[in-house]
């Protein structure tokens, strides 16, 4: 099962929980997720402290920094205000690793062309948006979930709100973008 993704609804004043599909729906796929250097992996959520695939995961990468993470009304203090400021389109200078182990909730990503891309992480999807992405998070219906956040060293949890295109990691994932398209046009030819 691939994760589901689609691009948003942009005018829609509806709650940032609902799913906000165009009409008609505009599907994403994972190949167009990971052009946008958004990476994916479906993993066991039942298993996770005895996982070997996500154990491999975190050894390649160099995640050596985890904890587990209760998003819900009875769990969090301020829960509305928390939501909204998890809601503010942000960059972070390191990537934002999170697997989903129960529940379910939704990051919002920009594309190339600065359109908001909706991403539905369910329990098992273990997601990695890179260093420099425009994105958001945000809780859908079920008002609960339970992250797994990793991280490579001391966790710097850092929030830079849009306009940030100055911040090295942003300049950083631009560059890394162009490459690949240009990259991609010369395969092309």
């Amino acid at each position: 099962m691939a994760i589901e993704a689609w691009f948003m609804d942009e005018t829609s004043g509806e709650d940032q929980r609902l799913p906000r599909h165009c009409y008609p729906k505009e599907l994403v796929s994972p190949d167009y997720l990971a052009e946008l250097g958004v990476l994916y992996w479906r993993l066991n959520p039942e298993n996770y402290e005895n996982d070997a695939e996500l154990k491999k995961i975190r050894e390649d990468r160099g995640y050596n920094y985890m904890d587990l993470l209760d998003i819900c009304p009875e769990k969090v203090a301020d829960f509305k205000e928390k939501l909204k400021n998890f809601y503010t389109e942000h960059i972070h200078a390191d990537e934002e690793i999170r697997y989903c182990l129960e529940g379910s909730a939704y990051f919002d990503v920009r594309d190339k062309d600065d359109r908001w891309i909706r991403i539905w992480i369910k329990a098992g999807d273990l997601i990695i948006l890179p260093a420099g992405i425009y994105h958001r998070f945000t809780l859908d219906t079920g008002d609960y979930v339970k992250l797994m956040r990793l991280f490579v060293g001391e966790p710097v949890w850092t929030a830079h709100n849009r306009p940030q295109e100055d911040h090295p990691a942003r300049k950083e994932y631009i560059k890394n973008l162009v490459t690949e398209k240009v990259g991609a046009a010369l395969e092309a030819y």
